[in-house]
C-alpha cells in the first residue's frame, strides 16, 4: 500500500526573506525583493535589475573552509537545507541515515564559477585554473554537499528539468517515500546566475522586462502591460517525511503532499505550447495522483512568470482544467515579488504555499494595475487574503515544454 508523505521542514533564501518568518511577513504585505544590479556593470545590457538575495551571510551556516569551495547555488542550497533539518526538529542520532535521502533540483548550476574561472584561465593560463572549478560547477554537488555533511547515505542525485526543476525533485521525493524506499528526503532546489553572462543570455532571448526606471514594478504577472520576467535567485529546501515516520517521532506536520503531475509540451525550446496542452496535462494527472476531486482545490500557486505568453496560455490551461469554476479559485504569482528563480522557483513557491496556508491568507499578485481580456481569472491583485485553503495546486512550466504540478492538502489524521 503507498505510504501518506507529510512536510515537517521548510528552510528558504529568497529575495524577500531568508528563513520561514522573514520570508512569510514579506509575502503578506506584498513585498518586492527586485531592485538595480550592483554587483557588475549593467551600462551595456537592456536589464539592469534582478531579484537579488540581500544580507546572505553563508558563515551563520556553512563552514568557512568550504565558503569558496561552494558556487552561490550551492551556498543558498545548503542553508536552506540546514534551516530544514532544523525546523523539522529530525534528531538524526536517532535515524537510520541509509534511509533519509537528498534530491534537488537546479536549472543552471555554478554559472558564477564558470566566468571566474574562465576570465583566470585567459589571463593566466590553465595551470591556474582551480582544481574545484568541477566539483563547483555540477549540478549535483549540492544534494552531494548535503549529504556528505550529514552523512545522509540514501538515494541522492538532481534533477534539471529548467523551471520545473524543484517540483520535479519533490515529484521524486514523494515517489521514493510512497514505495518506503526511504523514510526521510530532502528536496527542493536553488539558483545563482545573476551574473554577466547569466543576465546577457535572457536579455538575448528578449525574456527580461526592461522597466529599468521603475525595477519593482517590472515583475506584473497577468496585468495586461506586463513585459518579461525578472531574474531572481535562492533556494529552498523541504524536509518530506512517510506519515508513520512522522507520527512516530511526533514531528510537527504542515501539510500533506497528495499528488505531483508531469508532461512535456513537445513544442519549442523557450515558447509554450499554444493551446497550454502540455499544462492541462500536468494539472489533470496531478489531480488524478492526488485522489481528489477538481472541486477540491481552492487556490493554485500559479508558474505566473511576468511574459505575455506564459501568463495567457496558463491562465487558459487553468480554464480547460477547471472550466466554469476557474473563475472561483484564488490564484497568485510569487514571482510577482521574487522575480523568477529558475530551478529555483517552484519550491520556494511550494514553501510559500504551505506558509500561506498556516497562517489563514493568500499572498497577492503585486503590481496587477490593469487588467488582460486574455487573463480574466482572480490573480488576487495586489493586497494579500484572509482566506482558509483546505487544498492547493502550485505549477510549474519551464523552458524545453518541462511542466510540473504538486497538489498539496491539510494533514487530518
Amino acid at each position: 500500500m503507498s505510504k501518506r508523505v507529510v512536510v515537517t521542514g521548510i528552510g528558504v533564501v529568497t529575495p524577500i526573506g531568508i528563513g520561514n518568518f522573514e520570508f512569510t511577513r514579506a509575502l503578506k504585505i506584498g513585498k518586492s525583493g527586485v531592485s538595480a544590479i550592483e554587483s557588475f556593470d549593467t551600462s551595456a545590457y537592456t536589464t539592469r535589475f534582478a531579484a537579488v538575495v540581500k544580507n546572505f551571510a553563508p558563515e551563520q551556516f556553512i563552514d568557512k573552509k568550504k565558503i569558496k569551495r561552494m558556487a552561490r547555488f550551492t551556498q543558498f542550497g545548503f542553508a536552506s537545507a540546514k534551516m530544514a533539518i532544523e525546523d523539522s526538529k529530525l534528531n538524526l542520532h536517532d535515524e537510520d541515515l541509509s534511509r533519509i535521502g537528498v534530491i534537488s533540483g537546479t536549472g543552471i548550476g555554478g554559472l558564477d564559477v564558470i566566468e571566474v574561472e574562465e576570465q583566470t584561465l585567459l589571463a593566466q593560463g590553465p595551470r591556474k585554473v582551480s582544481p574545484f572549478l568541477i566539483p563547483m560547477i555540477i549540478t549535483n554537488i549540492l544534494p552531494a554537499e548535503i549529504a556528505i555533511h550529514y552523512g545522509f547515505t540514501g538515494t541522492n542525485y538532481t534533477v534539471t528539468s529548467a523551471c520545473a526543476s524543484s517540483n520535479s525533485a519533490i515529484g521524486d521525493a514523494l515517489q521514493l517515500l510512497r514505495s518506503g524506499d526511504v523514510d526521510v528526503m530532502i528536496s527542493g532546489g536553488a539558483e545563482g546566475a545573476i551574473v554577466p553572462l547569466g543576465l546577457a543570455g535572457f536579455c538575448s532571448i528578449r525574456a527580461l522586462s526592461r522597466r529599468n526606471d521603475d525595477p519593482q514594478r517590472a515583475s506584473r504577472p497577468f496585468d495586461k502591460y506586463r513585459d518579461g520576467f525578472v531574474m531572481g535567485e535562492g533556494a529552498g529546501m523541504i524536509v518530506l517525511e512517510t506519515l508513520e515516520h512522522a507520527l512516530n517521532r511526533g514531528a510537527k506536520i504542515y501539510v500533506e503532499l497528495v499528488g505531483y503531475g508531469a508532461s512535456n509540451d513537445a513544442y519549442h525550446i523557450t515558447a509554450p505550447e499554444p493551446e497550454g496542452k502540455g499544462a492541462v496535462l500536468a494539472m489533470e494527472k496531478a489531480i488524478i495522483d492526488a485522489g481528489i476531486s477538481k472541486e477540491e482545490v481552492d487556490y493554485i500557486n500559479a508558474h505566473g512568470t511576468s511574459t505575455v505568453l506564459n501568463d495567457k496560455i496558463e491562465t487558459f490551461a487553468i480554464k480547460k482544467v477547471f472550466a466554469r469554476r476557474a473563475y472561483k479559485i484564488p490564484i497568485s504569482s510569487t514571482k510577482s515579488m521574487m522575480g523568477h528563480l529558475l530551478g529555483g522557483a517552484s519550491v520556494v513557491e511550494f514553501a510559500a504555499t504551505v506558509l500561506a496556508m498556516q497562517g489563514g491568507f493568500i499572498h497577492p499578485t503585486i503590481n496587477y494595475e490593469t487588467p488582460d481580456p486574455e487573463c480574466d481569472l482572480d490573480y488576487v491583485p495586489n493586497t494579500a487574503r484572509m482566506k482558509y485553503i483546505n487544498c492547493a495546486i502550485s505549477n510549474s512550466l519551464g523552458f524545453g515544454g518541462h511542466n510540473a504540478t504538486v497538489v498539496i492538502k491539510r494533514y487530518v489524521e
